[in-house]
């Protein structure tokens, strides 16, 4: 069976019937081949050799509106004049096949070893945060030096890291308090960085973005997950920013800036915000209030509201909501996360679907995991595009338009954990 449908124009060929410029498709396991992508432009003679010395007869088809328009008459290969230059050919096609299998492997064995200590990071840093927030009302001294440390730990390594970069977290616990948290908290030390703040900003901001929401802890369940709340349990719900405040005063390790940020974290430059409606807000006020709404849009905390893509929260910043936030701030935060921020599925040029875990060098060539149905998930592949430039994507996809199975195997809202690593891969 295919790993995916023959697409439109799809037309069966013989390995012989392979010339350069054609764009083939190998319907075959990624493992069963060593090039990156399953369907791809032949470009070199090397190609044609690795391809006819695979078991892909049946399983090989070309696309004529992608490369040439015709396809080569059917080619004898030439008889080689001894055994032993066909030994040597022999030999030397399977060295070539060798390196590029080993150069695949070694590249996924890299990211996976990259992703593991991503992942080892955030959850030591989540089970610092939970317990900080588990702890928040009866000891905020101690919960607050919890959240001192975990901040003055991330501002030291975003302000001094020379590749700092973020990616989604795989497969990360049930969401409590502290994935919203961590989540505010790395894309606004992100930002920050960005935005030319210190060291010491940076570890404000970081503290405020983690316990901007601790006062939720005095408010019902029932009120934080209703979508449509009564002018009585907005009110109600409101009263958290006060909470919050309250809290990290008591920690006594809030500095009076980050008290400030935790007080305006939903004020907005039109004030129209809540609860105190200002507008006069410090740069970490601004990229605080603009960070949670973005997060929120992606994660609502009511389960009755739909889940934005990335791309869509985004574009609702852009198009709906500019008044409100710091256009510059908009700016640095989009180009950080690129045109397909982390979380956005999407089609790839060899037609597979793939999640968005990191951004790339440019906004168009972000890491994509790889939808590879024939893989665990901890084994798939996920490929920077900066570098396998014969993959581009071509489209985003919503959920809702993809096949349950590919959904479920993607799992984009179980991966949608921030958090950071010093040295990219």
């Amino acid at each position: 069976m295919s790993l995916w449908s023959p697409s439109s124009g799809a037309i069966p060929m013989e390995p012989s019937q392979l010339a350069i410029g054609i764009y083939v498709w190998l319907d075959l396991k990624w493992t069963e081949h060593p090039f990156v992508a399953n369907r791809f432009l032949v470009k070199t003679d090397k190609d044609i050799a690795i391809i006819q010395s695979l078991d892909c007869k049946g399983r090989l088809y070309y696309f004529p509106d992608k490369g040439k328009p015709a396809l080569p008459l059917k080619v004898q290969t030439a008889a080689l004049a001894d055994d032993a230059a066909h030994k040597q050919a022999q030999e030397a096609l399977a060295s070539d096949v060798s390196q590029l299998a080993k150069a695949k492997k070694d590249q996924l064995w890299q990211q996976k070893d990259a992703e593991a200590r991503t992942r080892k990071a955030w959850e030591a840093a989540a089970n610092g945060v939970r317990d900080a927030l588990a702890t928040m009302n009866s000891s905020p001294k101690v919960a607050g030096e919890q959240i001192r440390q975990v901040s003055q730990d991330t501002a030291a390594t975003v302000a001094q890291g020379k590749e700092v970069f973020f990616q989604l977290v795989a497969n990360p616990d049930t969401p409590g308090p502290q994935f919203h948290a961590l989540n505010t908290m790395i894309l606004s030390v992100m930002v920050g960085k960005k935005a030319g703040l210190s060291q010491v900003q940076l570890a404000d901001l970081a503290m405020a973005a983690l316990a901007h929401d601790a006062g939720k802890s005095q408010v019902p369940q029932h009120i934080l997950k209703n979508a449509h709340r009564k002018k009585h349990e907005e009110d109600f719900y409101q009263q958290h920013v006060h909470h919050s405040v309250q809290l990290a005063t008591l920690a006594g390790t809030f500095s009076a800036s980050a008290l400030a940020m935790i007080a305006d974290h939903h004020e907005t430059l039109d004030g129209k915000g809540w609860p105190n409606k200002k507008s006069d807000l410090s740069a970490g006020s601004r990229i605080l209030a603009l960070v949670n709404r973005y997060e929120r849009l992606c994660s609502p905390e009511a389960p009755a509201r739909e889940a934005l893509t990335p791309a869509e929260a985004l574009a609702q910043l852009f198009r709906q909501e500019s008044g409100k936030y710091d256009a510059g701030l908009l700016s640095i935060m989009v180009k950080l996360l690129g045109v397909y921020p982390p979380g956005t599925l999407v089609r790839l040029s060899d037609e597979s679907f793939g999640l968005v875990i990191a951004p790339g060098p440019t906004s168009l060539q972000p890491k994509v995991l790889i939808y590879r149905p024939e893989l665990p998930k901890d084994e798939a592949p996920f490929l920077s595009l900066a570098t396998q430039t014969e993959l581009k994507i071509s489209a985003a996809v919503r959920p809702a338009k993809l096949q349950p199975e590919v959904l479920d195997w993607l799992d984009p809202q179980q991966r949608l954990a921030y958090f950071f690593n010093s040295a990219d891969v």
